[in-house]
């Protein structure tokens, strides 16, 4: 999955797959997570958040069900 490379403290990129409606998060760590059934507008807003670590906290990862890759 392509992802885009965000400024963040915590959050290296961010990708989305729409047909699977999957959010991608790849970490500073180099973790990369991936959640499901993630609306594309959550993801367009996530992209487009002054914190994306914030974001991320606030409106998908408690929201989705997610899986380490």
């Amino acid at each position: 999955m392509y992802r885009t490379s965000v400024n963040s403290t915590n959050i290296t990129s961010i990708g989305y797959e729409a047909q699977t409606a999957t959010l991608e998060v790849e970490f500073t760590s180099g973790d990369v997570y991936q959640y499901f059934n993630v609306p594309e507008y959550l993801y367009q807003q996530f992209l487009n958040a002054s914190s994306h670590g914030q974001f991320l906290n606030d409106h998908i990862r408690y929201s989705y069900r997610y899986q380490k890759v």
